[in-house]
Formats: C-alpha cells, sequence, structure tokens
C-alpha cells in the first residue's frame, strides 16, 4: 500500500556501492511511498553499452568524451517497472553484461560524460510529480546535494559478494555460484570500489549529512522499514 509522505515531493538520495541492496530498497521504497524512482548506474551501464556497441575505444577518454553527447538516453521511472532506453533499443538486459561491467568504471569516470548524465538526471528529479527516489554513487554529494533525505547503504564485502553472485546466478539460464566465484565477485567489488571512490570527478563518497545504514545483518524488508522511516520522520519536520 503506498502512502505520500506529505504535500510538497520529496527528493530522496540513496547512495553506496555494489551489493549493498540499493536497487532492491529504492525500488520497494519507491513503490511503497508512491514516488518515482530513478537507477543511475543503468544510465551510465547504457552509455558505457552504447561507446562497447559503436565500437569506441573506451579505454581513451578523449574518444569517450567525444561520443559521449551522441546517444539519447530514456530512463523510465516507474518503481514497479523501471526501463531504460538508448536511442529507442531496449537495453535493459544487455547493460547487465560482464561486458559492461567490466568497462563502465572507465567509461563513467570521463568528465565529460558524468556531466551530460548528472545533468539528464538533475532534470527527471526536477520533473518527478509526487517526490523519487534516486540512488547511486554520488546523488548526496554531487548531483543532489540539496535531497530532502540522504542515506548511505554499507554491507561487508563477504555479504555484498554473496548477494552479488546470488543475482547472477538467479538470472534465466545462469550456473549456480560457487565459493570461487564469490570469491571473485568479492575480488571484482573491491576492484570497483577502488576506481569508483578514486576518480577525480564525482567520486563515490558518503555525503556529510547523510544517514549510513549498514545493511549486512538487515533483512530487505528491514532496510526498506529503515528507510521509509527516515523519509517519514523528514516529512513530519
Amino acid at each position: 500500500m503506498s502512502t505520500s509522505v506529505a504535500a510538497t515531493p520529496v527528493v530522496v538520495a540513496i547512495d553506496g556501492p555494489s551489493g549493498t541492496g540499493k536497487s532492491s530498497t529504492s525500488k520497494a521504497v519507491a513503490a511503497r511511498m508512491g514516488m518515482r524512482y530513478l537507477d543511475t548506474g543503468a544510465q551510465y551501464r547504457a552509455i558505457t553499452w552504447w561507446m562497447l556497441h559503436a565500437g569506441v575505444d573506451i579505454d581513451d577518454p578523449r574518444a569517450v568524451a567525444a561520443a559521449a553527447g551522441k546517444p539519447s538516453i530514456v530512463s523510465g521511472t516507474d518503481p514497479l517497472a523501471p526501463s531504460i532506453t538508448i536511442d529507442g533499443t531496449d537495453v535493459a538486459a544487455p547493460i547487465r553484461g560482464e561486458r559492461v561491467t567490466g568497462a563502465v568504471s572507465a567509461v563513467s569516470a570521463v568528465p565529460e560524460v558524468r556531466t551530460l548524465i548528472t545533468d539528464l538526471q538533475r532534470s527527471i528529479a526536477a520533473e518527478a510529480d509526487g517526490g523519487i527516489v534516486v540512488e547511486g554513487r554520488d546523488i548526496g554529494t554531487t548531483v543532489l546535494p540539496d535531497a530532502d533525505v540522504k542515506i548511505f547503504l554499507t554491507a561487508s564485502p563477504e555479504v555484498r559478494a554473496a548477494r552479488r553472485s546470488a543475482e547472477v546466478s538467479g538470472r534465466a539460464g545462469a550456473p549456480a555460484a560457487g565459493g570461487a566465484d564469490v570469491a571473485a565477485t568479492q575480488a571484482a567489488l573491491l576492484r570497483r570500489d577502488a576506481a569508483d571512490s578514486g576518480r577525480k570527478t564525482s567520486p563515490l563518497a558518503k555525503a556529510g549529512d547523510a544517514t549510513e545504514v549498514d545493511t549486512s545483518e538487515l533483512t530487505l524488508e528491514q532496510v526498506i522499514e529503515c528507510v521509509v522511516t527516515l523519509i517519514e520522520e523528514r516529512g513530519r519536520r
């Protein structure tokens, strides 16, 4: 059952690294509270997919920068059925592949890419009726520094790796993940953390006024309830 938290639309920024439950939490919270939802990571994955598909050398920042403005990205913000297209092509499935996952940090580190995507994210948030939950890595610090509610989700590397491996294994046709796969996933997540936290433009970081929530020992429902409570408290103030 969806509820409205206030007459004035609320903007919620949920940041954190992969495997902390950002997507599942953000979609569920937005649906429960009658808000819109935006997965900003999908936008960076989409432009990365386009770069790879177009034959752009992603290891050449100048080539990536020159091509960044060419594709058109459209993000659907229905939390029950979020969508993303690039030049009219539905890329919700292919952007989750290993090739895009391995390339997205390099593409998203290019300042021109971040500027274009950040502008797109801000316009979507500004036009969202009824409020919006925006998830990513730099939402509370860079994209929407004036967000009404800022949350930073964390979890131990071991828990994050197990979750991500289970997520991948749960996709159609994917084999079950073994111990070696989980270890490899953990190593990949830590490399991604280092790349995202160390980039010069809009690094992954917790905003100074964000509430940190460690999801390691929490169920998804507990995390959702925690976030909903924070939003409702903001609405009462």
